[in-house]
């Protein structure tokens, strides 16, 4: 199993409460960042699944540790919720809105590939997809 104590949330911007049950989330008030989840795996699939989502559909901002061992794909909040890929995780922010305007929300790491208004984060049905095949692909090569 990925191991994320590295990836210290500490550095998330805390300033939004969380949402009462069966409050609308979908947008934060004006000026509020948008809340997302963070799903990490190791730098190798990650590096693979970003090419693959890259030809294809185009992938949403991507967080890299200062170790080098993983990466961070943002995604829709409730995303954790569901998530499930063996071999990685997915953390939820509970609504605190990372801000990703300038630095990377998360002490410790960079940007792998920034935020940009076209892809504000990545749809998590097509990176499951892309991390799939990442996992394929690595196989092979290590197989040959």
């Amino acid at each position: 199993m990925l191991d994320t104590s590295r990836w210290n949330t500490s550095g998330l911007d805390t300033s939004r409460s969380r949402s009462a049950p069966g409050e609308d989330r979908s947008a934060p008030p004006p000026g509020e960042p948008e809340p997302c989840d963070l799903v990490t795996v190791p730098t190798r699939q990650g590096l693979e699944a970003v090419d693959i989502l890259r030809l294809r559909t185009g992938v949403g901002p991507v967080l890299h540790d200062s170790s080098g061992d993983s990466l961070g794909f943002l995604v829709p909040p409730g995303t954790a919720d569901g998530w499930d890929l063996p071999g990685s995780a997915c953390t939820q922010t509970n609504g605190r809105g990372l801000s990703l305007a300038g630095e990377p929300p998360v002490a410790g790491t960079g940007w792998l590939v920034p935020p940009r208004t076209d892809t504000p984060v990545t749809d998590p049905a097509v990176l499951r997809a892309a991390l799939g095949e990442a996992a394929r692909t690595i196989e092979l090569v290590d197989g040959l």
